[in-house]
């Protein structure tokens, strides 16, 4: 607003003199707005101290007693949607919440923004204010905040938030019709809150949905399966999932790492809770202070060793003072209130000052001797966990690396391995390779041990960063930093360099390593194989191709669809149709089929290319499958074997759906089985084909001669106990 209006005077002010001799009337006049227009703060780093002082302010009379301690506050030019967002968020209740946003209706000039609705939504939706979210939304939606636009992903993690299912599955239904394929988020939303009501059957269901669609689950996907496992007290199932995700290279969290230690802790097996510790430090995980009280748990019942590292890490730090009063956060241009702390008990209300590594990175920016004076007088109580956020959300390793140094020589502070870890990643993915070899001979002569999880990140975004020769040197060199290493890590390490070795195009390295690997007596895993056939297929190596498939076999293992879809997509996007139509026979001849994305690729490449028989055929052949083709081959290049993926899905079905039925009445008193649990598991022609019994049979078919059947069905399918064989 203030920089249209100094637009707007300097178009008067042009005009006047035109026409007008008192020139220098209109040039002051130009000059006054021009100073309003100007940000009064020198820095980046200046506005962010004067924006945190304020929302500390505000988080301060949002916890008062007094209604009339807040408004002072939003009479400041700091006041922007950054400052509200912020303090949304703080809120400590949905009727401080509410109170702040009605407040702000007697602000002038303020315009809400995305981010201030977002937050405030969220906020409503967490203290389950379902009828006011309600009505946010719909006055978001009818323009009354100007241009905020509010989305389906918005709806579903507000009402997701919010604990209403109905809301989540109508938005759900919208949402579908309006795209054809969904985000994992979205996919992850509806199964965790199917998972958090305790539906088991459905949650099971949404997560086979999404791999069925090719959707490929993440970290939080397998967060859900492990939390929902944990809560219904599967723990060695949760734990069997979380030992798969390093095969297909899922990074593992510290939320899940908390899970599985409050549950076994509660179960009071400590043995594999020394495992999960043990896991942690490989991953390189600094623990949250949520998980202290598990911790403290296990050392009373004796194993203080294992514990006393990560305990020391978790203690409050007395350096950090609370918030005691609020504090006038206007600028130094305006005159303060002195009756800001009315009604503020400061005996009562203790907050640590609030601070936002990502603000605080970006207003690090500009790294000047200015901007470090200013850093210093801010007197910030530097922590590991601190240093590491704060590195985190840096776009520039120059930036960083200054920050980093700096840092080092403050008061208190001294880096340790997951400062240093982080540094090291965020130089190679930028390909800094002679500042991670500084911090390298640093973890060296200090006697550090890195996790093992830094050493495969330096190779894999040496691959990013394109420099092959870097990566071969961490892989040859430096890999002995983070101690023995098992034959399974090594396997993944190996798979980390070849990936590396193909995104540099150093081919015949590539093929050097794998041979080496082979000769070590290391397996790839079939999830490697698949990545360097894409690659080699992609480039038209046919030769190559065909001797990786003879080291498949070789190896005792199958391709599988995921990779033969792999291949046909390669060669289609090289323009070798006759290749792979080749493939696609192979595949038939495994009594195997791709999916309805590939045939129709396959097909649009062959017509292209002037094969019409063979597309014809392809076209043939796919109808004779008769509609039982699945909507995606599940996997993903590099990473996600299908194997893997049918494995979790197994566990976590089997877990939720073995043997239990409930008994509900309805609200005519007419009663039916639910049949969550029961599964017919038919084998036609090598396919696993699952059918369902629907409770909603008994609208076709009388219940009770719809279970016999399912009996009898069961019973078919069950051993013969003197044969040994399924009748």
């Amino acid at each position: 607003m203030i920089i249209s209006q100094s637009f707007h005077f300097d178009k008067i002010a042009m005009i006047f003199e035109r026409f007008s001799p008192s020139k220098n009337l209109f040039s002051l006049l130009n000059q006054q707005v021009r100073s309003f227009a100007r940000d009064p703060f020198p820095n980046k780093l200046t506005h962010y101290l004067h924006r945190a002082k304020l929302i500390d302010s505000i988080r301060l009379a949002l916890r008062s007693n007094s209604p009339n301690s807040l408004n002072p506050l939003l009479q400041t030019r700091l006041l922007d949607s950054f400052v509200v967002a912020n303090a949304f968020r703080s809120a400590p209740s949905a009727d401080s919440a509410i109170s702040f946003f009605e407040n702000l209706k007697q602000v002038p000039n303020f315009a809400h923004s995305q981010n201030t609705i977002f937050a405030f939504a969220t906020v409503l939706a967490k203290f389950k204010r379902k009828e006011e979210l309600k009505a946010l939304i719909v006055d978001a939606k009818e323009g009354k905040f100007n241009n905020v636009k509010v989305s389906f992903m918005n709806l579903l993690f507000w009402y997701s938030t919010a604990g209403d299912l109905q809301e989540v599955l109508e938005t759900w239904e919208e949402y579908r019709n309006e795209e054809n394929r969904l985000s994992t988020e979205a996919h992850n939303i509806v199964m965790g809150l199917y998972a958090q009501k305790g539906m088991n059957f459905e949650a099971v269901e949404a997560f086979r949905g999404m791999i069925d669609q090719g959707v490929i689950p993440n970290s939080r996907t397998y967060t859900i399966v492990i939390e929902h496992l944990v809560r219904l007290g599967k723990l060695d199932a949760a734990m069997e999932v979380f030992t798969v995700l390093p095969s297909m290279r899922i990074k593992r969290t510290l939320k899940q790492f908390l899970i599985l230690v409050e549950g076994f802790v509660g179960g009071e097996r400590f043995d594999v809770v020394k495992s999960l510790l043990k896991e942690m430090r490989e991953d390189g995980k600094l623990p949250g202070r949520a998980m202290r009280i598990y911790l403290e748990r296990m050392k009373e019942a004796g194993f203080a060793g294992e514990t006393d590292e990560f305990l020391v890490e978790m203690l409050p730090d007395g350096r950090i003072k609370s918030v005691g009063s609020c504090e006038d956060g206007s600028d130094e241009d305006e005159d303060g209130d002195d009756d800001v702390n009315e009604g503020v008990d400061v005996h009562t209300v203790k907050l640590k000052p609030w601070l936002d590594p990502k603000a605080l990175a970006n207003a690090l920016k500009q790294w000047s001797p200015e901007v470090v004076t200013i850093l210093e007088d801010a007197k910030f109580v530097w922590t590991s966990r601190l240093v590491c956020k704060v590195l985190r959300n840096f776009t520039s390793p120059e930036t960083a690396w200054n920050f980093f140094c700096w840092v080092a020589s403050q008061p208190g502070f001294s880096h340790d391995i997951y400062t240093v870890q982080r540094m090291m990643t965020l130089l190679a993915r930028h390909g800094n390779v002679e500042l991670v070899d500084k911090l390298i001979n640093k973890v060296r002569r200090e006697q550090m041990i890195l996790p093992f999880s830094t050493i495969r990140l330096l190779v894999e975004f040496y691959g990013i960063s394109k420099n092959a020769d870097a990566a071969l040197k961490v892989f040859r060199d430096d890999r002995t930093l983070c101690g023995h290493m098992s034959m399974f890590n090594l396997m993944l390490l190996y798979s980390s360099l070849l990936r590396a070795l193909t995104k540099c195009r150093r081919n015949t390295d590539a093929l050097d390593i794998l041979d080496e690997m082979i000769l070590n007596g290391i397996c790839p895993d079939i999830q490697t194989f698949s990545g360097l056939i894409y690659h080699f297929a992609l480039q038209g190596d046919i030769k190559t191709v065909q001797q990786l498939f003879s080291m498949i076999r070789q190896s005792g293992m199958e391709p599988d669809a995921y990779m033969f879809k792999l291949l046909i997509q390669a060669y289609c996007k090289c323009q070798r149709a006759a290749l792979a139509y080749r493939v696609f026979v192979d595949m038939r001849n495994s009594n195997l089929m791709p999916d309805a994305a590939t045939k129709d690729l396959l097909v649009k490449s062959l017509w292209q290319e002037g094969r019409r028989k063979e597309a014809v055929i392809v076209e043939e052949r796919y109808e004779e499958t008769d509609g039982v083709l699945p909507l995606a081959l599940r996997g993903h290049v590099w990473t996600v074997s299908s194997e893997d993926l049918t494995r979790v899905y197994s566990i976590y079905s089997n877990k939720l759906l073995s043997g239990k039925k409930a008994m509900v009445t309805k609200g005519n008193d007419e009663t039916f089985m639910l049949l969550e649990n029961l599964m017919e598991v038919i084998e036609i022609e090598g396919k696993e084909k699952r059918k369902w019994i629907d409770p909603n049979i008994e609208n076709f078919y009388p219940i009770n001669g719809a279970l016999s059947l399912a009996v009898l069905g069961e019973g078919l399918l069950q051993e013969h106990p003197l044969t040994g064989q399924a009748w």
